[in-house]
């Protein structure tokens, strides 16, 4: 079995460094400054997070940029990846701009670099629920407080003028899938991410009352980020601007060609299903990466973060403390379609 997973994982490298050459290497690489530090770390969460995509597929893009260690870093699963950046454990993250906007606001030392791709969340009810506002007195299963998916449907219903404190009620998942709770009639409904709602459409349970990748306001701006720790940024400037490209070229390789994608990540062991791993491909908007302004999507979601009192930044501040458009403004002119 172990030489098996070798030479699939050799096979599969190889494909994609034959991909680097359809996306194409800059001619100016050469005429570059020479790389910092070819060693890079990033996120990665075993049998789940279909979304990061676009991350998990560039790794072969980055060693043809010239990295020699590119490691995928799994760390603590009982805390949001924001927690990996802040504690060093990773060099970049792929997030939802609510939790990067929080970690700006508790003085975390990042720079969001760039939107990766809209549209990956799915609030899922029951036939019943027929809108955000039907959730008043409803069951909607969370698997923490002040995480992820708390956060997502606090400012959710409180965008159509719910108490997300006193008009729902809030029920902990714990360590049961929420799909599970949800087909056993326990919750009314949760917040799902892939491969979540495409597990239910095929079996047909529950429906989707709002889809950021089509529902405005959401549809407008970026449902995952990417950011790197400032001091990588600082010290690796040539490094940082090779790992955005890598990712970004990866986006365009998702966007093109899901089935070849969906392939290797199956074949790199980062998930375990090509059906779900395709239909959220196809599902995800990674083409947006040129058309949407990151910093409005920071903007957005700061001032929705205020209205409901997460946190006391403004807009202005964290885009001032948080950001560093430099790479993606160059990146843009770069890679022009």
């Amino acid at each position: 079995m172990q030489i098996m997973q070798t030479r699939r994982r050799f096979l599969a490298g190889a494909a994609m460094a034959g991909a680097a050459g359809i996306v194409g290497l800059p001619e100016s690489l050469r005429a570059e400054p020479p790389l910092e530090t070819t060693t890079v770390r990033l996120p990665r969460w075993v049998g789940g997070s279909y979304c990061w995509a676009g991350a998990y597929i560039a790794g072969e893009l980055m060693r043809a940029e010239g990295f020699t260690d590119v490691r995928y870093v799994e760390a603590d699963r009982s805390v949001d990846q924001s927690e990996w950046i802040a504690r060093g454990e990773t060099d970049f993250s792929v997030n939802f701009p609510p939790n990067q906007i929080a970690s700006i606001d508790a003085g975390v030392p990042i720079k969001v670099l760039t939107g990766l791709h809209s549209g990956c969340l799915e609030l899922i009810a029951k036939e019943s629920i027929r809108s955000v506002t039907d959730l008043r007195g409803k069951r909607v299963g969370v698997d923490g407080f002040n995480n992820s998916r708390h956060v997502w449907l606090t400012l959710m219903s409180a965008y159509v003028g719910l108490d997300p404190v006193n008009d729902i009620q809030w029920v902990l998942t714990e360590d049961v899938k929420p799909t599970e709770l949800f087909a056993q009639g326990k919750i009314d409904a949760f917040l799902g991410t892939p491969p979540q709602p495409q597990e239910l459409r095929a079996k047909k349970i529950g429906h989707t009352i709002l889809n950021n990748a089509v529902d405005r306001p959401w549809s407008q701006y970026f449902c995952c980020m990417i950011s790197a720790t400032t001091d990588y940024v600082n010290r690796h400037p040539v490094a940082t601007k090779r790992v955005l490209r890598s990712i970004l070229k990866a986006a365009d390789l998702c966007a093109s060609d899901p089935q070849w994608v969906a392939r290797q990540m199956v074949d790199r062991d980062f998930v375990p299903s090509y059906d779900y791993a395709l239909q959220t491909l196809k599902d995800i908007r990674y083409d947006r990466w040129r058309e949407f302004d990151p910093e409005d999507s920071l903007r957005f979601y700061t001032l929705r973060m205020q209205e409901t009192g997460m946190i006391k930044s403004s807009p202005q501040r964290i885009i001032a403390e948080g950001t560093d458009w430099r790479f993606l403004n160059e990146l843009k002119r770069e890679l022009k379609t």
